[in-house]
C-alpha cells in the first residue's frame, strides 16, 4: 500500500505547487473514517481509496481529483456527509465525491431497474464532469484486481459481468485501452473461466516458442526504417486473451486457425512519419487486403488515432502492424486522461459527442430495458464512418440505416425522415450503410416517427427517439377513446354529469388531472362500476340495465392509429367496413375484431365496446385463402390481379399441395371491405382459381 508521503511525492513530481497539507489532510481523513473496516482480502479498507489515489496519479490528474479518490467511499461506508466533505475540502471535491459515491441504496424492483437507476445517475454526474469517471473507472479496476478475494463465485461473476457490460465499453469509449484490456481480462477469468485458462496456456506455449520469431520481425522492420530514414521505436505484442476468444466466437474458428496472434507496433516522431512508415512496409512486403485501416484520416469516436495494416511476411505469415506518433500512443493508452489538463480555470466539459448521446437516451427513455439496452448499443458497438453532403462525418454501429444516421445528425431531422440518397441514388429507409457513404437525408414537415421503424433501427438514439414518440402518441388517443368511453358510461346514469362531478370524481381517484382519468379508462384500469361510484358516491350501478349499445352508439377510431390507440386482431384482420367490436383489457389499449370472430364467441374476458370505423377510414390488412391450378402461371396471374386492383402482399405462404391444386394463404393491404370483396370476385372469375375466400382465423 502506497504511504502518504509517497502519494504526495508523486503528486508534487507533475505538479510542484500542489498544497500538500491539503493532501495530508485528505489520507489522514480517509484512514480515520474507515477505521477497522477491512477488505474480503483481509487489508484494511482504506488501502483501496489509497490504490485509487495512486492510479489517479499514473493519469496526472489533479489535486482535487486525487482528494476525490481518497474519499470517493467515505460518503458510502462510513458516517462521513457531503456536507462534511465540502466543509473540509470544499464544494469541487464535494461535488466529485457525491457524483462517484455507489448508489447502492437505490430501493428498485428488479435487478434491470437497479442497474438502470445506477446508470442513469452515473451517466448524468459524468456529463457534468467527466473526471467522475475516470476515479470511477480507476475503483472499478482496483476492485477487479481484487476479485479473487470475494468467496461467493455468484458475486465474483456478477461484479464480472457488470464490468464487462459497463465499466469496460466506458473505458473504451474515452480511449483508455490499457484500463479497458485489463478489466476485461479481470472479468474474461471470471466468466469464462475453461476458456481464460486455455488460451493462456496455448499463449504461454506460443511465447517461449516464438521468441526467436518475433526478434526476427522486430529487427527486419527497424532496419527497412532506418534505411528509408525515420526514426522509430517498434515493439512486438502478444493479442489480448480476450480479444482471442471474441474473435474465436464471432468466426467460429478454433485457436488454431487464428493467423494473427501477435502484432507490432510502429511508434513515429511525428504524424507525417506515420505515412512514411506506411509506405515502407507497403513497398516492401504485400498487404492484407480488407485489413487496412486509417485512424489517423478519420479518427475514432473517441480520439482514437492510429494506423492499422496487415502485412505477408516470411513463409506467407501475417503480421499485423499499428502504426502511430508518440503523442498518438500516449493518447491510446489513457485517452482523455492524457490530454486533459485539469487547472484552476480550465475544466473540461465532459460533452464528448458520444456521452451527449448517452444523456439525450436516458432523457427519453422510460423503463429500465430500455436504458439498459439502449445505452449498451451506444457504448460498444463496431463503428462506421459516413459523411452529409456537406462532409460532416459522423461515426455509426455497424448495420446502421438511414434512419439510424438521420437521429445521429439531429432528433428532429430523424422525426421528418421521409427518404434518403446514398452516393446520390435513392434508397429505401431499411438499407445499411456502409463505410465512406455519403448520406442525403430527405425529410417532411408531415412526417413523423413510425412503430414499424423499430423492426431495423440499430443505435440506441433512434430506438429511444422513436420510443418516445409512439408511448407520447400512444397517451393521446388512449385519452381520446378514453374519454369517448367515459361519455358513453355517463350518458347511461341518471341525470347529466357535470364537469364539477367530473372533477370531484379526479380527486377521488387520486389522479393528477382529467387526462390521466380519460388515459385509465382507455386502458381498462377503471372499470364501469369504479368511475360511476366516483362520480356520484353512493350510487349503486346494479340499478341500471344496459343492454349492448346498437351500432348507432358506437364510438368511431376514425383518425387514430392502429398499434396505437388500439390494435387489429391478428385472429380476424378487420379492415374499414367490417362490423366491429372492441375488447377492453386491463392494462391494454383496445382489441378490435369482427363481430364474426371466434374470440368473442369465445368468452373473452374482457369489456365490450361497439365500435365503428367512421367515415372516411382506409387502409388495413385483410387475410384470404386462395385454391390455385397447379400449372405453369397461376401464381403470377393472381399477384397480376392484386397489382391490377392496387393492392399489396404484405405476406404470401403456401399452407397445402398435391398434384392437382395449390392452397396459398394470402395477407393483403385494402382499402376497405368493399375494395376487398371487388378482390375476390375478380379471383373467383379467374381461371386460375378453384375457390377464393376471405379468412377469420
Amino acid at each position: 500500500m502506497m504511504r502518504q508521503y509517497e502519494l504526495v511525492e508523486r503528486v508534487r513530481a507533475y505538479t510542484p505547487d500542489v498544497d500538500e497539507d491539503r493532501l495530508n489532510r485528505a489520507y489522514v481523513f480517509t484512514v480515520q473514517m474507515h477505521g477497522t473496516q477491512k477488505r474480503a482480502s483481509g487489508d484494511p479498507y482504506f488501502s483501496h481509496p489509497v490504490e485509487v489515489a495512486g492510479l489517479m496519479t499514473d493519469l496526472k490528474m489533479d489535486e482535487d481529483t486525487i482528494i476525490t479518490a481518497l474519499l470517493h467511499d467515505t460518503v458510502e461506508d462510513t458516517l462521513t456527509s457531503i456536507e462534511d466533505i465540502e466543509k473540509r475540502f470544499g464544494p469541487e471535491v464535494a461535488r466529485l465525491v457525491d457524483g462517484v459515491t455507489k448508489l447502492s441504496k437505490i430501493e428498485a424492483q428488479t435487478e434491470d431497474e437497479r442497474a438502470a437507476e445506477n446508470l442513469r445517475k452515473f451517466l448524468l454526474a459524468i456529463s457534468d464532469d467527466i473526471r467522475v469517471l475516470l476515479v470511477k473507472l480507476a475503483d472499478r479496476l482496483h476492485n477487479m484486481r481484487t476479485l479473487h478475494f470475494i468467496k461467493s463465485p455468484e458475486k465474483r461473476r456478477r461484479i464480472a459481468k457488470e464490468t464487462m457490460d459497463i465499466y469496460a465499453p466506458l473505458a473504451e469509449r474515452i480511449g483508455m485501452y490499457e484500463y479497458m484490456r485489463e478489466m476485461q481480462l479481470l472479468a474474461f477469468e471470471q466468466l469464462e473461466p475453461a476458456a481464460y485458462q486455455t488460451i493462456t496456456g496455448r499463449l504461454k506455449q506460443i511465447r517461449e516458442k516464438a521468441d526467436v520469431e518475433i526478434d526476427q520481425i522486430n529487427q527486419t522492420i527497424a532496419w527497412e526504417m532506418e534505411q528509408a530514414g525515420l526514426k522509430i521505436k517498434i515493439s512486438g505484442r502478444e493479442k489480448h486473451p480476450y480479444s482471442i476468444w471474441k474473435k474465436m466466437q464471432e468466426r467460429h474458428v478454433a485457436f488454431e486457425q487464428l493467423t494473427d496472434i501477435n502484432a507490432f507496433r510502429v511508434i513515429t516522431e511525428t504524424t507525417e512519419d506515420c505515412y512514411r512508415a506506411l509506405g515502407v512496409l507497403h513497398r516492401r512486403w504485400q498487404m492484407v487486403p480488407g485489413r487496412f485501416k486509417d485512424f489517423i484520416s478519420t479518427p475514432k469516436r473517441n480520439g482514437y488515432k492510429s494506423i492499422h495494416t496487415t502485412i505477408m511476411f516470411a513463409k506467407n505469415m501475417r503480421v499485423e502492424v499499428q502504426i502511430r506518433s508518440a503523442e498518438m500512443h500516449r493518447n491510446s493508452e489513457h485517452g482523455f486522461a492524457a490530454h486533459w489538463a485539469y487547472k484552476q480555470s480550465d475544466k473540461p466539459d465532459g460533452q464528448a459527442g458520444w456521452l451527449r448521446d448517452l444523456i439525450e437516451i436516458l432523457e427519453t427513455s422510460q423503463d429500465a430495458e430500455d436504458i439498459l439496452e439502449n445505452t449498451r448499443m451506444a457504448m460498444y458497438q463496431d463503428r462506421i464512418f459516413a459523411f452529409t453532403p456537406k462532409g460532416a462525418l459522423h461515426q455509426l454501429p455497424k448495420g446502421s440505416t438511414i434512419v439510424d444516421f438521420a437521429y445521429a445528425v439531429h432528433t428532429d431531422l430523424g422525426d421528418k425522415t421521409v427518404g434518403g440518397k446514398v452516393n446520390g441514388r435513392h434508397v429505401p429507409l431499411r438499407t445499411q450503410l456502409r463505410n465512406g457513404d455519403m448520406v442525403e437525408i430527405l425529410k417532411s414537415k408531415a412526417q413523423e416517427p413510425q412503430q414499424a421503424w423499430m423492426n431495423f433501427v440499430t443505435t440506441g438514439k433512434a430506438r429511444a427517439a422513436i420510443r418516445r414518440h409512439v408511448r407520447h402518441k400512444e397517451r393521446d388517443e388512449l385519452v381520446v377513446i378514453g374519454r369517448k368511453l367515459y361519455e358513453e358510461i355517463a350518458a347511461r346514469m341518471p341525470g347529466k354529469i357535470g364537469k364539477k362531478a367530473l372533477t370531484a370524481a379526479v380527486t377521488r381517484l387520486k389522479l393528477e388531472d382529467e387526462d390521466e382519468l380519460m388515459h385509465r379508462i382507455g386502458l381498462g384500469r377503471i372499470n364501469d362500476r369504479a368511475l360511476m361510484e366516483a362520480l356520484v358516491p353512493g350510487f349503486d350501478a346494479d340499478d341500471i340495465h344496459v343492454d349492448f349499445p346498437g351500432q348507432g352508439s358506437a364510438i368511431s377510431i376514425r383518425g387514430l392509429t392502429p398499434g396505437v390507440g388500439y390494435h387489429l386482431g391478428e385472429c380476424c384482420h378487420p379492415i374499414p367496413g367490417d362490423r366491429i367490436v372492441g375488447l377492453r383489457l386491463a392494462g391494454q389499449p383496445v382489441e378490435v375484431h369482427t363481430i364474426e370472430c371466434d374470440r368473442l364467441a369465445g368468452g373473452a374476458d374482457a369489456d365490450w365496446v361497439d365500435l365503428s370505423w367512421g367515415q372516411g377510414s382506409d387502409g388495413a390488412s385483410a387475410r384470404l385463402r386462395v385454391i390455385i391450378h397447379n400449372r405453369p402461371g397461376t401464381l403470377g396471374e393472381i399477384a397480376g390481379i392484386f397489382g391490377y386492383h392496387k393492392a399489396n402482399i404484405i405476406h404470401l405462404r403456401m399452407t397445402a399441395r398435391d398434384v392437382e391444386f395449390h392452397t396459398f394463404e394470402v395477407d393483403l393491404e385494402v382499402h376497405d371491405l368493399q375494395h376487398l370483396m371487388r378482390i375476390i370476385s375478380a379471383l373467383r372469375a379467374s381461371e386460375a382459381v378453384a375457390t377464393a375466400d376471405r379468412v377469420y382465423d
